[in-house]
C-alpha cells in the first residue's frame, strides 16, 4: 500500500509551456478537475492557491506528483519542493498505467488523473531529490560527450571527403587530426595548390606544427609532393568540394574550443564550494578504480546522484541500462536476449569506456586491472565482444556499487582471495 493512500494528492501532467493538474481528496475522489497552468508567474501561483486550498479543506499535507519528462518539469518541481512533498515519477511506470482502460484516451486531463491515482493508490519508486549544482555538472558532462559525438561526425566526413579528392593522403599521414595535417590542409586545401606551394615555406610549415626536426619535415614533404601529384592525376577536382573541407575543419575546430571550455568549466565546479564535500569523495572513490578517469568519475557520479537510492548493485545495473531484457513464455526461454537500455545513456557510455580501458595494457606490458583482464580472457572465451565487455561493465557496477557503499577506496584483489574473506567475514558474524 502506497504511504499517501490516507491522503489527497495532485497529479500533473507536464509540457513545454504549460501543464495540467488534478487534485484527488484522501477517499480517492476527484476533489478539483483537471485545470491547465501556465509556466509563468501566475500559473505557479494559481497551482500553489489551489493546493493550499485542498491541504486546508482536508487539514492534511499534500503530495504531488510528477513525470520526469526531460528538462520541462525541472522549473515547476524546483518551485514547489521547499513548500510541498513533490515527487518525480519515471515515464515507465505512468506509462504502464495510463491505457489500462478497454477504450483508448489519451489526453492531458486523463494522464493528470492517472499520475494521480497512480501515486495515490499505488506503492511505487519516485525521487525527491533535486541538486542545481548536480544537474549543472550533469548537464556539462553530457554535453561533453555530445560534442565529442560531433566532433567524431565531423572527422569521419572529413576522412571521406580526403578520400576523394586527396587518395592517398594516408600515406603521409595516418592521423586525419594531427596539427600537421589541419595546418596544411588550411593553408592548401587542394593538391594543386600543395603542388604549387613554395618548398622552402611548406616545409617550414610542416616543421613549426611537427616539431620534429629539418630532416623529418623534408622526408614528409616530399611525401605529400608524390601523394598530391598522384591526387592531381586520379582524385576529384571540384572546387566545392575544396571548400567543404575548409568548413569541415573550421566546425571541428570550433567544437574543440566548445570542449575545452566545458571540461574547465566541470573542474572550476569541482574545485568550488557550491559541490558538496560528500559528492566530491564519491567521485575520488569511483576515481581509485582503475581504468576510470576523472572526467568519467565524474560524469558516472553527477548520473548516479544519490546512491542512497540504490539497495542492491541489481539496482544501479538496471539504472545504467545494462540488465538483460527477459522473453519468456510457456516453455520458450530466449537465450537471444539484449540490453535493456533503459537507464542512462551517457552513464553508460562512460562505463562503456571504462570496461574498453579496465581490459587493456600499459606500455610496460602491465594490465591496468589484473583482475578484470583474467576474468575477460578465461571466462568469456567463445563469446562476441560486446557479451564480454557488457559482462566486465557488471563487475564494473559492483565495484562502483561497492567503494560507494562502504566509502572505501578500490582494493585490487584476486578473486579467491576476495570469496576467502567474505567466508570468513559470514562465519564470524554467524558465531
Amino acid at each position: 500500500m502506497s504511504k499517501f493512500f490516507y491522503r489527497s494528492t495532485v497529479g500533473i501532467d507536464v509540457s513545454a509551456d504549460f501543464s495540467v493538474a488534478a487534485i484527488l481528496s484522501p477517499d480517492g475522489e476527484v476533489h478539483r478537475k483537471p485545470f491547465k497552468i501556465n509556466h509563468n508567474r501566475n500559473g505557479f501561483d494559481y497551482l500553489v492557491d489551489q493546493i493550499k486550498k485542498a491541504e486546508k479543506e482536508f487539514n492534511m499535507k499534500t503530495a504531488i506528483f510528477m513525470e520526469s519528462t526531460g528538462v520541462y518539469h525541472l522549473t515547476l518541481f524546483h518551485f514547489l519542493k521547499d513548500t510541498f512533498e513533490t515527487c518525480i515519477l519515471n515515464p515507465l511506470i505512468t506509462n504502464c498505467n495510463k491505457n489500462v482502460d478497454i477504450r483508448k484516451v489519451k489526453n492531458d486531463k486523463k494522464d493528470a488523473l492517472t499520475i494521480a491515482k497512480i501515486g495515490k493508490f499505488q506503492d511505487v519508486k519516485y525521487s525527491c531529490n533535486f541538486d542545481i549544482e548536480i544537474y549543472t555538472l550533469k548537464s556539462l558532462c553530457g554535453d561533453y560527450y555530445k560534442f565529442t559525438d560531433s566532433k567524431s561526425t565531423f572527422k569521419k566526413k572529413l576522412s571521406t571527403d580526403l578520400r576523394v579528392i586527396f587518395p592517398t593522403y594516408n600515406t603521409v599521414f595516418s592521423n586525419i587530426t594531427s596539427k600537421t595535417l589541419i595546418a596544411i590542409l588550411k593553408t592548401y586545401s587542394s593538391p594543386e595548390a600543395i603542388l604549387n606551394a613554395d618548398k622552402n615555406k611548406l616545409i617550414k610549415l610542416i616543421s613549426a606544427h611537427s616539431r620534429k626536426g629539418q630532416v623529418y619535415s623534408e622526408n614528409t614533404y616530399k611525401k605529400l609532393i608524390d601523394a598530391a601529384g598522384e591526387a592531381v592525376y586520379i582524385g576529384l577536382n571540384s572546387p566545392s568540394l575544396f571548400v567543404k573541407i575548409i568548413n569541415t575543419i573550421s566546425i571541428m575546430e570550433a567544437l574543440e574550443i566548445q570542449i575545452e571550455n566545458l571540461l574547465k568549466e566541470i573542474h572550476l565546479l569541482m574545485c568550488s564550494n557550491r559541490i558538496s564535500a560528500e559528492f566530491k569523495k564519491n567521485v575520488q572513490l569511483i576515481y581509485s578504480i582503475p581504468g576510470v578517469g576523472e572526467l568519467t568519475a565524474t560524469t558516472i557520479m553527477s548520473e548516479i546522484g544519490n546512491i542512497k537510492s540504490f539497495v542492491k548493485p541489481k539496482h544501479l545495473v538496471a539504472y545504467f541500462g545494462i540488465d538483460p531484457s527477459v522473453s519468456q513464455s510457456g516453455k520458450f526461454n530466449s537465450n537471444k536476449n539484449v540490453m535493456s537500455k533503459h537507464g542512462t545513456r551517457i552513464g553508460r557510455r562512460a562505463l562503456y569506456a571504462v570496461a574498453l580501458a579496465s581490459i587493456r595494457k600499459i606500455r610496460n606490458d602491465e594490465p591496468i586491472n589484473k583482475v578484470l583482464l583474467n576474468f575477460y580472457k578465461e571466462n568469456m572465451k567463445g563469446k562476441s565482444k560486446k557479451v564480454d565487455l557488457v559482462a566486465i561493465m557488471h563487475k564494473l557496477i559492483n565495484y562502483i556499487f561497492s567503494v560507494l557503499k562502504n566509502q572505501k577506496e578500490y582494493e585490487l584483489r584476486d578473486p579467491k582471495i576476495h570469496v576467502k574473506m567474505h567466508l570468513n567475514k559470514q562465519s564470524n558474524s554467524a558465531a
